[in-house]
C-alpha cells in the first residue's frame, strides 16, 4: 500500500512558509485518499468483498509491520477507516535576542523523505517563538532560517533532503557584469554542500542557475496552466483580440510558450535603460527609452512576468501600452513578490486607468489586504507542488507536470473541464 500510505514522507515548513505548507498538506492528503479510495472499490468490485472488510484487512497488515503500533493506535483508533498520514512534521523555531535561529525537529525523521518548505519573500510579522512578539523578516533571515532547518533534518538521519523555494532566493544576480558575486549560484552550492538532494522551485529566472550545481537536482514548475485557467474568467481567448507582449527581452521565451498554445500573436517591449541608476521603486525607474515590435491597437493585451519587485517597470510598460492603444490589459505575475510601496504603487495604475487586471500565484504569501484589492487575483499552484513531490516520492515521471502544454491544449478544447495532471 506504497501508493496510498507514504509513512516516510515528511513535509516541513519553516516560518514564513506555513500557509502554503498547509496548502501542500492538504492537497496531499486529498490525494492519497481519493487514490486510496479508487484502489479500494476496484479490490471490492473484483474480489465481491465488503469495502469496510478491506479496509480492515489493509489495517491488520500495516499494523503488523509497525514499529510505533502503540503510538498509531492512539492517534488511529478507528481500525475500519484510512488513516490518512500525518505528512507534517513538528518543529520548534526559536529566534534569539542577538537574531540567532535554532529549529529543533519534534519527531522522528530518520529514513524519512524530507521535504523542507520555506518562502523568502514573506516580510509580513512572523511570531517565530509563539510568545505573541512578530518579528518581519529579511530574505537573509530566511535563508539562515532555512539553513538551520536542513541541518536539523540531516543530523536527525533523513535519507534524502528537498528544498521547495517557490521563489528562488537571490535569483537576479545570476550574470557578472564587474566585479559581482554569482549569488545565485553561492545559495544552490551552499544547500548542495550541506546534504541536500533536490531543489523546488517556480519559474526560475534563469535557466543558468541550474548549471551550478554537481549532484543536486533541480525541478523548476510553472504556473502556465493555473493562469491560463484564471484568465478564462475574465476573457474568451477564443473570440477575443488578444495579442500576447512580453514586457522585455528576458522574458520572451515564457511570452512565446502562451502565444504558442494559445495560437494567438507575439509582440514585445524593447526597453533601454541606463544601469548606473538604481531601480530604488516603481518611480525611480532606470528606463530610458521604450518601443513595441508589434501592434496592440484595440487589442486585448495579455503579459506575463516572473517576478514583480517594487513594480516600477511592469507599470511603466502597461502605461505605455495603454498610450499605444490597448482595450485592455491583463498581467500575470508567478512571483508577486510586490516590495517597498508596490502594492499602492499598483492601486495608482489601476486608478490610472493602466491595465485592468494582475493574475498573481500563491507561491508568496500576502495578506487578505492584497486578496481585497479588485484588480488582483490569484491562482492557487498548492496542489501543483503536492503533485511534484508525490511523484518524485514515488520515483515517478514529472513531465506531464513540467511540460503543460497537453493539459492546456485539452483546456481550451472545452474550458469547463478540471484536470488532475494526468495523474
Amino acid at each position: 500500500m506504497y501508493f496510498s500510505r507514504p509513512m516516510n514522507l515528511g513535509i516541513i515548513g519553516c516560518p514564513g512558509a506555513d500557509h502554503f505548507t498547509n496548502d501542500i498538506v492538504h492537497n496531499l492528503k486529498r490525494y492519497y485518499s481519493r487514490k486510496h479510495q479508487q484502489h479500494i472499490d476496484l479490490i471490492s468490485k473484483t474480489y465481491g468483498i465488503e469495502k469496510n472488510e478491506i479496509e480492515r484487512k489493509i489495517n491488520l497488515l500495516k499494523d503488523i509491520q509497525n514499529a510505533n503500533l502503540w503510538e498509531d493506535l492512539n492517534r488511529y483508533p478507528d481500525i475500519e477507516k484510512y488513516r490518512v498520514p500525518e505528512f507534517k512534521v513538528p518543529v520548534k523555531y526559536t529566534r534569539f535576542a542577538n537574531g540567532e535561529y535554532k529549529a529543533d525537529i519534534k519527531k522522528s525523521v530518520r529514513g524519512m523523505d524530507v521535504y523542507i518548505v520555506q518562502d523568502v519573500e514573506n516580510h509580513y510579522g512572523i511570531d517565530i517563538n509563539e510568545d505573541g512578539k512578530e518579528h518581519k523578516l529579511s530574505v537573509n533571515d530566511h535563508v539562515f532560517m532555512l539553513f538551520a532547518t536542513i541541518d536539523a533534518v540531516i543530523q536527525s538521519g533523513a535519507s534524502f533532503v528537498s528544498v521547495v523555494v517557490p521563489a528562488y532566493p537571490y535569483a537576479r544576480q545570476h550574470k557578472r557584469k564587474g566585479r559581482e558575486a554569482l549569488t545565485a549560484a553561492l545559495f544552490g552550492r551552499i544547500i548542495e554542500n550541506m546534504g541536500v538532494a533536490r531543489i523546488i522551485t517556480l519559474d526560475i529566472h534563469s535557466k543558468e542557475i541550474e548549471n551550478c550545481f554537481n549532484k543536486c537536482r533541480m525541478e523548476d514548475l510553472h504556473a502556465s496552466y493555473q493562469i491560463i485557467k484564471m484568465l478564462f474568467n475574465f476573457i474568451d481567448v477564443e473570440k477575443s483580440n488578444l495579442v500576447i507582449v512580453s514586457p522585455d527581452s528576458g522574458a520572451v521565451e515564457r511570452n512565446k510558450f502562451f502565444a504558442d498554445n494559445l495560437k494567438k500573436p507575439l509582440a514585445m517591449l524593447y526597453k533601454e535603460r541606463d544601469y548606473s541608476k538604481i531601480s530604488s521603486d516603481a518611480k525611480a525607474s532606470n528606463i530610458t527609452e521604450m518601443k513595441l515590435l508589434g501592434d496592440v491597437k484595440g487589442k486585448t493585451v495579455f503579459m506575463a512576468d516572473d517576478m514583480v519587485g517594487t513594480g516600477g517597470t511592469m507599470i511603466e510598460a502597461m502605461r505605455r501600452l495603454r498610450e499605444l492603444g490597448a482595450e485592455k490589459i491583463i498581467c500575470a505575475i508567478s512571483l508577486p513578490l510586490f516590495t517597498g510601496n508596490a502594492i499602492e504603487n499598483f492601486d495608482k495604475a489601476y486608478r490610472d486607468g493602466y491595465f485592468d487586471k494582475v493574475i498573481g500565484t500563491n507561491a508568496v504569501y500576502h495578506t487578505d489586504a492584497l486578496y481585497a484589492k479588485e484588480w488582483y487575483v490569484s491562482a492557487p499552484i498548492s496542489n501543483l507542488f503536492a503533485r511534484v513531490i508525490s511523484r518524485l516520492h514515488q520515483q515517478r515521471t514529472l513531465t506531464p507536470l513540467i511540460d503543460n502544454s497537453e493539459i492546456i491544449q485539452r483546456l481550451l478544447s472545452d474550458p469547463q473541464i478540471t484536470f488532475s495532471y494526468g495523474l
